[in-house]
């Protein structure tokens, strides 16, 4: 969240924030209705509690000169009264401005290009040339079924729409890249792998920024005030939570490997066949605790990890920074990597790789202590994915068939694969 002082301060600069991501600016109308009452309630009870605390002195005195005193002791308990009913009002201004404050989204970083929605992102570079098939290629949904290694039917049968069946090689693959992109990250990118919980409470998912905002994309367990998470971002974060970090131990840099569930809600009608947007999926995160002035080198640091993932396994790629208008709720900047998909005939999202500067910290009161200062400091927070495993099966599925129908395996996962060249087709 940002800082309530600066949001006091810079009431014209959170609102251009908020024109430029095309969000409601009403919000801040609350923020400031409710801040001006709150000022207002506060400088009050001052002046109430100032007069109780002289009229108790002065009543002290008449009941040491033993002279009578109800009538002023009347008087204070009216005082007392209105004190506690002007606390009510107060408690309640302060929380519809803290609220208001959980709704605020972050301002973008002065490089993020501004545009309205996905269409004016901004292209920065790609890395591969699209594969040019001597043959119509096929669709990683019909790939799959034509090789038995997935099956939606039954998945929806077992479940209901947007949950995959993994079966024989398809289940190997997918264990694969967990695997291999897990190794590459601990052992070449220096990140400390974690197994986190894969429900989290709500305190956890306000700390990074689904909450409250958007709990109708979450699944809340019934009776139970807990979630599945929606990303590893979520419980990896949080495992810094209240906690105070000495700055000579930043960075520090995790990953994990987790199933995601997500509802999707708002995406019906969209991507509803294959792995591209599933209700739930596998997916290896990244994620870093930094000190604010090195945040955007490491922001491109993290982007290089990720996308060493797709160089390895010699899929084409683009890079491309999201505009204001589609940048998240928690970020400042944002560098969405996407993957070439033959049959689509387009790239999609396979990554994104965000700085979050304070903002997350913040809510999650997570601080770190210079050396020889007074008080603590908000570290800069930052995560991307690295890779999301399903996209990637599908797009290893789409760039790697050969007119046989066979898939070959590319040469850096095959360890993975018990040194597996291709997946062939079933005759």
């Amino acid at each position: 969240m940002l800082e309530i002082k600066f949001i006091r301060k810079n009431l014209s600069i959170v609102k251009e924030s908020l024109e430029k991501r095309g969000a409601d600016t009403s919000i801040l109308n609350q923020f400031e209705e409710n801040d001006i009452i709150r000022k207002k309630l506060v400088l009050e009870i001052e002046e109430l509690r100032n007069k109780r605390n002289i009229v108790s002195e002065e009543i002290a005195v008449k009941k040491r000169n033993k002279e009578d005193a109800s009538q002023m002791i009347a008087e204070m308990k009216e005082t007392s009264d209105k004190i506690k009913a002007i606390e009510k009002d107060l408690k309640d201004a302060e929380e519809k401005i803290e609220n208001a404050v959980m709704a605020i989204p972050n301002i973008p970083h002065q490089s993020v290009p501004i545009g309205k929605d996905d269409s004016e992102n901004v292209f920065l570079r790609k890395h591969g040339e699209p594969a040019k098939f001597e043959f119509e290629p096929l669709a990683h949904w019909d790939i799959g079924v034509n090789h038995k290694i997935f099956n939606f039917e039954k998945a929806a049968e077992i479940t209901g729409a947007r949950f995959p069946l993994y079966l024989g090689k398809g289940a190997r693959l997918e264990r694969a890249l967990i695997n291999f992109m897990l190794d590459l990250h601990t052992e070449k990118h220096g990140y400390t792998e974690t197994l986190p919980p894969f429900i989290v409470n709500r305190n956890t998912l306000t700390g990074t920024g689904q909450l409250p905002k958007f709990e109708e994309d979450l699944f809340k367990i019934e009776g139970l005030d807990y979630f599945l998470i929606p990303t590893a971002e979520v419980p990896v974060t949080n495992i810094l939570k209240n906690e105070i970090i000495n700055e000579e131990d930043l960075p520090l840099y995790f990953t994990a490997f987790t199933p995601c569930f997500r509802k999707e809600a708002g995406s019906y009608g969209k991507d509803t066949r294959g792995l591209i947007r599933q209700h739930q999926f596998n997916k290896v995160e990244l994620v870093k605790f930094c000190l604010p002035e090195n945040s955007y080198d490491e922001l491109e640091k993290l982007l290089n990890n990720a996308e060493e993932v797709l160089k390895l396994l010699e899929l084409p790629y683009r890079i491309v920074t999201l505009c204001s208008g589609d940048l998240g709720f928690s970020s400042a900047k944002t560098y969405d990597i996407e993957v070439w998909m033959p049959a689509q005939d387009k790239y999609r999202e396979i990554s994104s790789c965000s700085n979050f500067e304070d903002f997350q910290s913040r809510r999650a009161n997570i601080r770190y202590r210079k050396k020889g200062e007074k008080g603590t400091f908000f570290p800069h927070t930052l995560n991307g994915s690295g890779l999301a495993v399903g996209r990637t099966v599908a797009a290893i599925l789409e760039n790697c068939q050969d007119k046989d129908g066979n898939i070959i395996i590319p040469e850096k996962l095959r360890p993975y694969m018990n040194n597996m060249e291709k997946i062939e087709i079933e005759k």
